[in-house]
């Protein structure tokens, strides 16, 4: 990168999660470029500093931009921000890859496990591109979308194998309101990130069915229990899953009415369909997307994770709400370590 310019950062796409970190990176001092898939959101965005689609009462920084074009978007840039589902990360990485920089950092912002692969958003991309996984970083905490965009006090914890790339990507996006912490623990911090969203669903659910705080504390604190189980067992270090990837997201998502996840398992509880939650959502859910994937994963290391497979199968329609709750509070007694 050229001592004479400030950073250039490409995001992608112009949704809740990558619409803030892009205006993160913009309060930090960063050039950024968001790729916008509809082409109204991309005008709205230069000509009136604002995305319609999901902040039409937030002013965006006027060194933010925005293009439809993926190249034009890649085009000299050193960062390179992913924020899409993370179900499709494999299909759109494959028509991106041909314009990314050789020496372009990935920095992933994906909370989720790739279905039929199992593999973490982090792992799709060094497969897909090629790029060593030391230029591939994962930004994840507590970080709801709303907050940040309203310039609300937040934290993170940015991950990398290389703590050099860690560090760059800490100063590309740290403000006076967003506080990034690093670390070399990527699998913890994806980890954490993918498996509270179903532990999310399982609070909502809790929620809609109008079980008060004794159950939703449970459903956290074994979540966070059968969290660690997983990523312990995967190479993680257990003090990533006490920290802003593993707890801090975790309280977050289960606690906030800005959560989607939540907000979700709350449709649920209150007797929706899976497909009336979706309807009533409208935003990519990933504890949903991910939840099988999960547990796939906890099966194949022989990790026990009664909540997301209690969760797994009520998404899947193999369980009631009534049997679901049955499930978790009918096991048999055990010490809690």
């Amino acid at each position: 990168m050229s001592q004479h310019r400030p950073a250039r950062t490409a995001v992608f796409s112009a949704g809740s999660w990558g619409t803030a970190v892009a205006k993160i990176m913009a309060d930090a001092g960063t050039d950024v470029i968001v790729h916008a898939r509809r082409g109204e959101i991309a005008d709205a965005i230069n000509r009136e500093h604002r995305n319609p689609g999901y902040f039409p009462d937030v002013d965006l920084p006027q060194t933010l931009t925005a293009t439809t074009d993926p190249a034009t978007a890649l085009d000299g840039a050193d960062f390179l921000v992913l924020s899409i589902p993370a179900q499709s990360l494999r299909e759109s990485l494959a028509l991106w890859t041909p314009h990314i920089g050789r020496d372009t950092v990935i920095v992933s912002l994906m909370k989720g496990i790739e279905r039929d692969t199992d593999l973490r958003a982090s792992e799709v991309i060094t497969e897909v591109t090629g790029i060593p996984a030391e230029r591939v970083a994962v930004l994840s905490g507590p970080n709801l979308a709303r907050e940040i965009m309203a310039g609300q006090p937040a934290a993170a914890t940015v991950a990398c194998p290389d703590e050099a790339t860690a560090i760059r990507v800490q100063q590309m996006c740290h403000t006076s309101y967003f506080r990034p912490y690093t670390s070399t623990d990527v699998t913890g911090c994806e980890l954490g990130g993918a498996v509270k969203n179903v532990i999310a669903l399982a609070v909502g659910i809790a929620s809609g069915m109008g079980l008060g705080h004794n159950a939703q504390a449970m459903l956290i604190t074994r979540g966070l229990a059968e969290t660690t189980r997983l990523a312990v067992a995967l190479g993680a270090h257990p003090a990533t899953l006490a920290g802003l990837a593993g707890l801090g997201d975790l309280i977050a998502t289960c606690s906030s009415p800005l959560s989607r996840n939540r907000t979700f398992g709350t449709h649920l509880g209150k007797g929706l369909s899976v497909e009336e939650a979706t309807a009533a959502t409208r935003q990519t859910t990933e504890g949903v997307k991910s939840a099988e994937a999960i547990l796939g994963l906890a099966q194949a290391h022989g990790v026990d994770m009664p909540i997301t497979y209690v969760v797994t199968t009520l998404l899947s329609g193999k369980v009631t709400l009534e049997q679901a709750t049955a499930a978790l509070m009918q096991r048999p007694p055990k010490p809690e370590h």
